[in-house]
């Protein structure tokens, strides 16, 4: 007794522990493979404490972590022997854990992918959650990630985590931590919520590195699942990306890419920097994997010998493929305009191959890809319109079914039996205005089908239409809030949208204008833009919000502000004002938008009138056009087409509007180029038109048809009086309707044969179909009233004939539309 009492002291000085516990634990940590770290847990499985078995996980996966995803063995560690001795020690120690070792265990466990179900995974899962309100941020932040990958992104357990995050919001300082938290809750929060998250984040974003490349990319991916495009936070998480672009590999940059693509978010600086860093990879991969990864991410902005560098590599790789790797290479391929013939056959039989493994939304994307690179093996089809009928008949949900549908009527037979029929009328209730609409698209291409290849009157199909227009109707009125008719409204397209619920779509949007705000303005105006329909009650209210709330609206979003302004030719009653805040809020960011987005936005001010002088130099000069021909480069031919023809329209407005700018006209050779081509095909309108100028006029030789002008407007006809409105014969340079004429050409803006006699005048008669109007009153559009103001600075008098005076009863006789056309062209009745 006594001598345990002397040697008391002994144990106060040294307290008692398991013996070679510290030295167990360095040893794990000093191991340099798996083997090394399981024979410790056998020699000592029976003694190990909870931190010991932390400490096992550890080393475990420290260790996987430094191999390269082709030596990582997850399967092989997790089915060892003595990994199951660990796992079953573990299961025993978990209420003992800390807080840090028993998230920290869940976690491994997950990455050695231990299924959700496995006792030892519900047992970590039930003891966090017992102790979810003590943990801190940090450890939360890692606990919901684990939820996420079972899954579990909506259960009440992530509820739980979301009410914690809500009410602690203002202490938390770690954005870390916060922005894991920001994509684990993502699909549980309220847009209030939600928008105090983004505030938050964008508060603390000055708290980061610049090289906290992972912080940036989860703010992106909450900004997509919550489908909000935050340009600000977009903007400094886009910086970061491009700070250290040096470090991002080709995982981080297909993840990027794919989420700018969701979110619309475009950076003409990454797309840069990711094509040079990309294309040095090519060398670098030589497993199929990796280089199916890097065909997808670069082959949608590689250059032409890039392009077939990769297509060609992909081809000796094709057999090798996934299922889901020749997926997305087919979704590429879709995108570059992919035109290889030999391609495009092998990876229609390698999809042949695995057409089976796939779901409804995965073979819509096959069909969309098949079709428009013109795959032509018939069994291809055939298979996939088995598939696709096949799942219809299972389908429930109405999102799946009318992907199905749409599927079907993309095939080169869009026929749809009796049992389909039924199947969309079924679900038709349930039904928003994106699935009523995808609905709607596919009967109306099957009944076209039927028209050109079946004599039979498409009963059934327009019965289906009616029914279609009546629920998307009663959706449209029975709408009471303006972001939840947005969220069906904003991808809505096509001609049954134009045609069935244009007027009801307008007449909710005036319902519920109160709510245009400085968060949505941008998106509606785009909306209304993309209809062609005139409201000035809304436009009247964009304008205004714009002007009151322009510190709301990013610099990203204002072309899409004026957008239906200048598409519309319409004028807001404080038009100075409300174009000058525009311009105001876009200055300081002239030097940073993209490229297209300025010829855009420059194009559609010249549309109103409108010539910021600012605007015009930073798209006038060598650097800015530098900057636009790299990004033509890697833009798809049709935009690259598009944006260069605005470029030309847009120096044209200057040079004949702002002559006081000097800025230079340089579009003569790009002119010329488009100019030697045929016209294409007339309107049977134009060629009444033709014939009846001649008769009017005297004769073929005094009317000019496709008459080109300087700066290279084509006029549908042209004659010219002399100074007593006598008609002048143009002789041997008239032409055929319908073909351009062989031109000779003088430099700059001056074509031969173009000088007048003294006093006479030359006029320009336009035949204006409906694409000239707004598509609810007869209301010229801006690009038709540029092209006449344009034709009048160039000296002509312009007649223009819109298509519905033109077709009207009072000009149903030929007599009717002589004295129409005298009446135009020498102000009478009769000649």
């Amino acid at each position: 007794m006594f001598r345990l009492r002397a040697v008391c002291p002994f144990w106060r000085v040294f307290p008692f522990r398991p013996f070679s516990c510290e030295p167990l634990i360095i040893q794990m940590n000093k191991c340099t493979n798996e083997e090394q770290v399981f024979d410790l847990i056998a020699r000592n499985k029976a003694a190990l404490s909870e931190k010991q078995v932390g400490c096992a996980f550890n080393a475990l996966w420290q260790l996987q972590k430094q191999k390269t995803t082709l030596l990582k063995d997850i399967e092989g560690v997790r089915n060892h022997p003595h990994f199951l001795s660990l796992h079953n020690v573990t299961i025993s120690k978990v209420k003992l854990m800390d807080d840090d070792t028993l998230v920290n265990v869940l976690y491994i466990t997950q990455q050695f992918a231990v299924e959700a179900h496995d006792p030892l995974v519900e047992a970590l899962v039930t003891e966090a959650w017992r102790r979810l309100e003590r943990f801190h941020f940090n450890v939360l932040s890692k606990f919901s990630t684990c939820l996420v990958d079972q899954h579990l992104n909506l259960s009440p357990l992530m509820g739980e985590i979301a009410d914690i995050v809500n009410r602690n919001l203002e202490t938390i300082q770690d954005l870390r931590s916060l922005s894991v938290l920001m994509v684990g809750i993502s699909s549980l929060i309220s847009q209030h919520f939600q928008e105090q998250l983004v505030k938050k984040a964008e508060l603390l974003f000055d708290t980061i590195n610049l090289c906290d490349i992972n912080i940036a990319r989860r703010i992106v991916q909450f900004l997509r699942n919550v489908n909000y495009s935050y340009y600000p936070l977009l903007e400094r998480c886009n910086k970061v990306f491009l700070s250290n672009m040096s470090h991002l590999d080709l995982d981080s940059i297909s993840k990027i890419f794919g989420l700018y693509q969701c979110l619309q978010f475009h950076s003409f600086e990454f797309i840069t920097m990711a094509k040079e860093r990309l294309t040095e990879m090519i060398p670098l991969f030589d497993h199929p994997a990796s280089f199916a990864k890097l065909f997808v991410a670069l082959g949608p902005i590689a250059g032409p010998k890039e392009k077939k560098q990769l297509e060609s590599t992909i081809l000796l790789m094709s057999e090798e493929l996934t299922s889901q790797q020749v997926l997305a290479v087919v979704g590429a391929m879709k995108e570059m305009e992919s035109r290889n013939s030999h391609l495009n056959k092998k990876i229609a039989s390698i999809l042949h191959k695995h057409l089976d493994k796939y779901k409804p939304i995965e073979l819509l994307k096959i069909t969309q890809a098949s079709v428009f690179l013109h795959f032509r093996s018939k069994e291809f089809f055939v298979k996939l319109r088995e598939l696709l009928l096949s799942y219809l008949k299972i389908s429930v949900l109405p999102s799946e079914i009318s992907i199905l549908v749409h599927a079907i009527c993309m095939l080169p037979n869009p026929q749809l039996d009796e049992a389909v029929i039924a199947r969309v009328e079924e679900v038709l209730p349930c039904c928003d205005l994106t699935e009523l609409n995808v609905f709607a698209t596919s009967v109306l291409r099957w009944i076209q089908y039927e028209h050109v290849y079946s004599d039979g009157l498409p009963g059934k199909q327009l019965k289906l239409l009616q029914k279609l227009d009546h629920y998307g109707c009663q959706r449209l009125q029975q709408s009471n809030s303006l972001d939840l008719l947005w969220k069906e409204l904003k991808i809505l397209k096509g001609d049954w949208f134009s045609e069935s619920l244009l007027e009801d779509t307008f007449a909710a949007l005036q319902r519920l204008m109160n709510e245009i705000d400085g968060t949505n303005v941008a998106e509606i105006a785009s909306f209304i833009s993309r209809t062609n329909y005139l409201s000035a009650l809304l436009l009247d209210r964009i304008a205004s919000v714009v002007v009151q709330e322009i510190e709301k609206i990013h610099p990203f979003a204002i072309f899409g502000v004026i957008l239906p302004f200048s598409t519309l030719n319409y004028d807001p009653p404080q038009r100075e004002e409300f174009f000058g805040t525009c311009m105001q809020r876009l200055n300081s960011y002239l030097g940073i938008l993209d490229p297209l987005v300025l010829v855009f936005l420059g194009f559609s001010l010249a549309t109103v009138e409108y010539f910021p002088e600012d605007l015009l130099k930073a798209i006038f000069n060598i650097k800015f056009l530098a900057r636009l021909d790299s990004q033509l480069e890697i833009l798809p031919l049709s935009l690259s087409a598009r944006i260069q023809f605005r470029l030309m329209e847009l120096n044209r407005a200057v040079c004949l509007e702002c002559p006081e700018f000097q800025i230079p006209w340089f579009h003569d050779r790009f002119c010329q180029q488009h100019y030697n081509r045929d016209i294409g095909s007339v309107d049977g309108a134009q060629q009444q038109i033709y014939k009846l100028l001649a008769e009017v006029l005297g004769g073929i030789n005094y009317v000019k048809a496709s008459a080109l002008t300087s700066y290279y407007y084509t006029v549908d006809f042209e004659c010219i009086l002399d100074k007593r409105k006598k008609p002048l014969p143009y002789g041997s340079h008239n032409t055929t309707l319908g073909k351009l004429p062989e031109m000779s050409w003088e430099s700059n803006t001056q074509i031969v044969g173009s000088r007048l006699p003294p006093g006479a005048e030359r006029i320009a008669l336009e035949f204006l179909d409906s694409k000239a109007f707004c598509t609810n009153i007869p209301h010229l559009k801006g690009k038709s009233a540029m092209k006449k103001r344009h034709l009048e600075i160039l000296g002509y008098r312009v007649v223009q004939i819109p298509h519905f005076e033109w077709n009207s009863m009072a000009l149903s006789t030929k007599d009717a539309r002589m004295d129409y056309l005298r009446e135009h062209i020498f102000g009478e009745g009769k000649s």
